[in-house]
């Protein structure tokens, strides 16, 4: 397979830009890594015109997907699992041709998982949890049970990630598989859902309380990376500071609700600050110490 597609990807490799090339193959016959495609042929660049260009190919009964990805975009993947099958690419994938490393080190940084990146990544993840969860709440109370039930399978989904970055591993496409070895009592929710044969009011009743207790138990922890960020300083912080901060731009869409439901879990306290119109404040957070 290398050798069919040397032609193609020696001419990306000998331009100055081509940063790495990794070969990853299909393991089996209907293969959602791979979009179905016999193999990938991910190209890393650095200050690319398009930040991510596909092109697809066919030869000898075979077929192949070149993603020529820009360095920068490619991090934010990894960042925030924005295209999460790129990480099992680099990860089990071959490496072609390397520039000064750039791939094998790329490889390695991700097998050791650096605390600040899993801290980053729980946020994210924690962030679309309370999101998903409380969505549900409010279909569950609108009494939209099937809605809620789909809400309900997307927060389980979320608090999954979570589990499995707490414990220092990359979140796989195949997630419960990993759940269901390292924490049991997460898993048991999962199939509880899926198998229950109760009503689908009663079941998400039920789900709505078992996932509140799973959530709380592990809000500080979630939301870490944002908790940090606040305490680099001792005043208070306004919305709109902690909304620029550059740090915070990977769940920014979501910092609003964390922020919130921290506040509800005294976990971050708010400050009031005068303004000049009578009986109205700002409202600023620190951490609650």
């Amino acid at each position: 397979m290398e050798n069919l597609l040397r032609p193609i990807y020696q001419e990306r490799a000998s331009q100055p830009n081509t940063l790495g090339v990794l070969l990853y193959e299909k393991l089996h016959d209907h293969s959602p890594a791979t979009d179905n495609f016999d193999v990938i042929l991910l190209i890393v660049v650095r200050e690319a015109a398009d930040d991510w260009y596909v092109k697809h190919y066919e030869f000898e009964n075979k077929t192949a997907a070149m993603h020529i990805v820009d360095e920068q975009l490619l991090n934010s993947w990894i960042e925030t699992s924005g295209y999460r099958k790129v990480i099992d690419w680099l990860i089990n994938g071959k490496i072609v041709f390397d520039r000064n490393e750039y791939l094998a080190n790329k490889k390695e940084e991700l097998r050791e998982f650096p605390e600040k990146n899993r801290k980053m990544r729980k946020a994210v993840e924690f962030a679309k949890l309370i999101r998903a969860y409380r969505e549900c709440k409010d279909l569950f109370s609108s009494k939209h049970y099937l809605d809620a039930n789909s809400l309900m399978v997307r927060s389980l989904h979320y608090l999954a990630r979570v589990t499995v970055l707490e414990k220092g591993f990359h979140p796989e496409i195949t997630v419960w598989n990993q759940v269901k070895k390292i924490d049991p009592e997460v898993y048991k929710l999962y199939e509880e859902l899926m198998e229950s044969e109760e009503p689908p009011e009663k079941k998400i009743s039920l789900m709505l309380l078992a996932s509140d207790f799973a959530i709380h138990s592990r809000a500080e922890r979630g939301a870490e990376h944002l908790l940090d960020i606040m305490k680099e300083k001792d005043e208070p912080w306004s919305f709109g500071e902690l909304k620029v901060h550059p740090e915070t731009q990977h769940y920014s869409l979501d910092l609003s609700l964390l922020l919130e439901y921290l506040v509800e879990r005294e976990i971050i306290n708010i400050y009031l600050v005068e303004t000049k119109g009578k009986g109205i404040f700002h409202r600023q957070y620190i951490v609650n110490q």
